[in-house]
């Protein structure tokens, strides 16, 4: 028998684009909080744990393929389960 409110273990990293090895697309079925030095965040792109780093999207520039660059803040990560 398997338990339907089960989660999945949140990853190390994780990404939320779909073509970056790090997406999981079964851990966003659910909803996500991340934290960065004791502070939510809710536009986080990407984050790695161990490395203590977040990737947030630039307000307005953009790469050559049209998506938004990302900006790495650094600090303490925390990733949970809203």
């Amino acid at each position: 028998m398997t338990d339907t409110n089960s989660k999945p273990a949140l990853p190390d990293q994780l990404s939320g684009n779909p073509r970056s090895p790090h997406h999981v697309a079964e851990i966003f079925e659910h909803t996500i909080g991340i934290t960065l030095n004791g502070k939510e965040h809710f536009n986080v792109e990407e984050y790695c744990i161990s490395e203590g780093w977040v990737k947030i999207p630039s307000p307005k520039a953009l790469d050559r393929r049209g998506q938004p660059m990302l900006i790495k803040l650094k600090g303490t990560v925390d990733a949970f389960y809203k």
